[in-house]
């Protein structure tokens, strides 16, 4: 499982969430809609790494998923982009 991140959606999340970096991010499973498995959907935040599965850079910023949730992307990679006309990350499992 690979995760990517593009600059511009980094760039997105400091300013969102008003980060002060260097920082990481973590993506998260969670009950929802939207994803790509029924029932679930992915939830972002600040956080520590506790048990890192996969991890990506981008400049100061880490973005990062816990091993524990890593049935969720399995035979799967996370794309994460910045949709413009929504102004918001969109993310594809390819």
């Amino acid at each position: 499982m690979k995760l990517h991140v593009t600059n511009d959606t980094a760039e997105w999340y400091k300013s969102e969430f008003d980060l002060q970096t260097p920082a990481r991010l973590r993506y998260y499973v969670r009950y929802g809609f939207g994803g790509h498995i029924p029932g679930f959907s992915l939830g972002v935040r600040v956080d520590t790494p506790n048990e890192m599965y996969t991890s990506y850079q981008v400049d100061d910023l880490t973005f990062f998923i816990e091993a524990k949730d890593a049935w969720y992307f399995e035979e799967k990679d996370l794309f994460v982009k910045l949709n413009k006309a929504k102004n918001e990350p969109e993310f594809s499992y390819e």
